[in-house]
């Protein structure tokens, strides 16, 4: 295997990439100017570095804590549960949210041995116990997974008083929420509903 066919494999590793892409975006870079080769590069070997999980709320961040959890104009009142970073930004993006975050690092999973555990939930539940929260919404993919999540967290969040919701339909069933569409993301929001 000759280094082109490496680098086509390794971008094939990557989601969303086939083998037929990875080998054309591998074909690009071997044309590309050296500069541009060498800030990718530059940029590729540091990110793992410059990211990292915010402490408050788990998403994506390079300063600590996020520019999310730092805003005094946001909405302290509101935290917004979602499964992985990467949906923090697709919420973000469209602009209808203005409240606080907090991933949980994935879904309830027995099948994948994925417990309550496993996640962000009693930090989640530290949070709300501070009591500045009135409502948590939990917008965890329409799946089974996800919704089994909602059910655990909001049979736990029970409790606590807050108020508990979840994203309104419009989220396609067995989609994600990092390929949702804004307009479609934007009128969940605004519909959402009591658990």
């Amino acid at each position: 295997m000759n280094a082109l066919e490496e680098l086509a494999e390794s971008f094939s590793r990557l989601p969303g990439i086939g083998k037929k892409s990875a080998t054309r975006i591998a074909i690009s870079l071997l044309k590309a100017d050296n500069v541009f080769l060498h800030t990718f590069a530059q940029q590729l070997a540091t990110l793992q570095d410059k990211i990292k999980p915010c402490s408050i709320c788990g998403a994506y961040t390079e300063a600590d804590p996020c520019g999310i959890c730092t805003n005094s104009t946001r909405d302290q009142s509101v935290i917004c549960v979602v499964e992985q970073p990467q949906d923090v930004q697709t919420i973000e993006a469209s602009r209808e949210y203005h409240g606080l975050f907090h991933v949980l690092g994935g879904v309830i999973s027995p099948l994948d041995g994925v417990g309550p555990d496993d996640l962000s939930i009693r930090k989640l539940l530290e949070r709300v116990h501070k009591g500045t929260v009135s409502e948590v919404i939990i917008a965890t993919n329409p799946t089974i997974e996800g919704d089994t999540t909602a059910l655990y967290l909001q049979r736990i969040l029970a409790a606590t008083g807050v108020k508990v919701t979840r994203l309104a339909s419009g989220l396609p069933v067995g989609g994600d929420l990092e390929y949702a569409d804004k307009l479609t993301l934007a009128r969940s929001f605004r519909g959402r509903t009591p658990l």
